[in-house]
């Protein structure tokens, strides 16, 4: 049965391709469907590499927009360059470089290049912003001064959250921030944080990052409806490892 065209917005993966093929089954796509995924693809459990070539494919038959998350930047770095950030690697690196082990080099250009063409961000027609961090101008996101805000901020999300009890949105105390896009949507924080495994609401940003990265599940949010599906516990899904919980 047909069913009207949905934008839906997926969390944070972080290497678990077990998560993601149970999700992407429970959304059950159609062709008018659009999802966007909000980065950090890679880094934590043991399939990073094999999500990126998951992803690749599913493109190819999907309308599918790739947000580019900062373990996307330290992945993509070190495939270009073959250094590794020391951060990075305390960080869910370790797990993506072993992912690699087995690749050939066309197929590392193919994963350099889908890295590369992701974009920082994305508005829509309806003015939602979909963002893996956040970002730090008043003026919004074409006024930002550092693309690494992208996927660094988080003083987007702790701002929302801070100013959640306030309603009055044309006082000049309320943030700018806020009141820039109709909603937004962002990953890199952890719902968990909150001891949460569901999408997180404060003022209009959505955060659809449910910790799959350590105790957590993987999310997807339809935008329009707000009805969201999401993937077992993936540590469950991957016993014997330890995603990025240390």
């Amino acid at each position: 049965m047909n069913h009207l065209p949905r934008k839906i917005v997926i969390g944070d993966i972080h290497g678990a391709l077990k998560a993601l093929k149970q999700l992407i089954s429970l959304l059950k796509i159609e062709n008018s469907d659009e999802l966007i995924f909000i980065g950090d693809f890679v880094d934590g459990w043991s399939e990073s590499a094999q999500v990126i070539d998951y992803l690749i494919n599913l493109e190819k038959t999907n309308r599918c927009v790739f947000i580019k998350g900062n373990h996307d930047a330290w992945t993509e770095e070190w495939l270009k360059t073959g250094e590794a950030d020391p951060d990075w690697l305390i960080s869910g690196g370790v797990e993506t470089i072993e992912s690699y082990r087995n690749l050939n080099k066309e197929e590392i250009i193919n994963h350099i290049q889908f890295f590369s063409k992701m974009p920082y961000y994305m508005i829509d027609q309806e003015n939602r912003l979909f963002v893996h961090a956040g970002f730090s101008s008043r003026n919004g996101v074409e006024q930002e001064h550092y693309d690494t805000n992208f996927y660094w901020d988080r003083t987007l999300w702790e701002l929302a959250l801070a100013t959640d009890h306030l309603l009055d949105r044309d006082s000049k105390f309320f943030p700018m921030r806020l009141k820039i896009y109709k909603e937004v949507y962002i990953g890199h924080t952890p719902t968990t944080n909150y001891d949460m495994d569901m999408p997180m609401q404060a003022q209009k940003v959505w955060n659809v990052d449910t910790g799959a990265a350590f105790k957590g599940k993987l999310t997807a949010l339809d935008v329009v409806s707000k009805e969201y599906w999401q993937s077992d516990p993936v540590w469950k899904l991957y016993p014997g490892e330890n995603g990025r919980n240390r």
